[in-house]
């Protein structure tokens, strides 16, 4: 992610991200994301519509976060 990017983000933490976005930011396809809204266990997300679905930039920090490990001792 380039410095404009995190900026953009942490000046607004809640902006609604398109899946392309998201996947870019966490450096994973657009079908890993649908993927783990169908199984579970990924970012939270925002369904606006029944073909639309966003990602707030805060909800795929959090994840980020929640996954942020510092030694392998930490890994359940």
């Amino acid at each position: 992610m380039n410095e404009q990017a995190s900026i953009s983000l942490s000046d607004r933490p809640d902006r609604l991200m398109t899946e392309q976005e998201a996947a870019s930011m966490l450096c994973y396809s657009v079908r890993a994301l649908q993927n783990w809204r169908h199984r579970g266990g990924g970012p939270r997300f925002v369904k606006v519509s029944a073909r639309s679905i966003r990602y707030r930039a805060s909800d795929l920090l959090d994840w980020i976060e929640a996954r942020t490990v510092a030694h392998t001792s930490e890994i359940t």
